[in-house]
């Protein structure tokens, strides 16, 4: 099973970010059901593993936060763009519950990710463009500010290949977690 841990996204962001996803050529744009906001990758586990993960975010203890999805950018890997997305506005609340996941899986064996946490909704997947084309799209966003929604819950999807001919994997939620609301952190 290939699973990752996330938060969705509400359907008005969702629906703004779709209308966004145009404009560069060769782009393989995310379809509105693949939105989402990764917070760990896990990959491929076995059945125990996957029970153990389910245990580590039962646990998660965390009060629901706002979160603001702002600007757009680009990843670059060997001078070639190869990803666009949407950012965050304030990364506080979302690195505190990261590393909590971090710690938790920690404690069960996963290797921690070797990359640093850098927090964004993948809009396409690119081909290797050029960056000049890339810097364009994310200048035409640039102004881009969601309205402010509130993670009350974060979700561990599964991952699945489409059959050919399908662009990008098919994501099923498999087991939804509520984050406690701020005024129960004061109990």
């Amino acid at each position: 099973m290939r699973l990752f841990v996330g938060i969705p996204l509400p359907d008005r962001i969702k629906d703004t970010l779709t209308a966004m996803c145009g404009g560069v050529d060769d782009a393989h744009w995310r379809e509105r059901a693949q939105l989402h906001l990764t917070l760990r990758f896990i990959g491929e586990v076995d059945g125990g593993t996957a029970r153990d993960i389910d245990d580590v975010l039962y646990q998660i203890d965390t009060p629901a936060f706002p979160l603001v999805l702002r600007e757009t950018g680009f990843f670059k890997e060997r001078q070639l763009a190869r990803v666009l997305w949407a950012g965050v506005a304030d990364e506080t609340d979302l690195r505190r519950l990261q590393k909590k996941i971090q710690h938790g899986f920690a404690a069960i064996g996963l290797q921690p990710e070797h990359r640093r946490y850098h927090p964004h909704v993948t809009l396409a997947y690119l081909n290797g463009i050029d960056p000049l084309e890339a810097e364009g799209y994310a200048a035409r966003y640039s102004e881009y500010t969601s309205p402010s929604f509130m993670v009350d819950r974060i979700c561990l999807f599964s991952s699945h290949r489409r059959a050919m001919g399908g662009t990008g994997a098919i994501y099923t939620e498999e087991a939804a977690y509520p984050l406690h609301s701020p005024e129960q952190a004061l109990t």
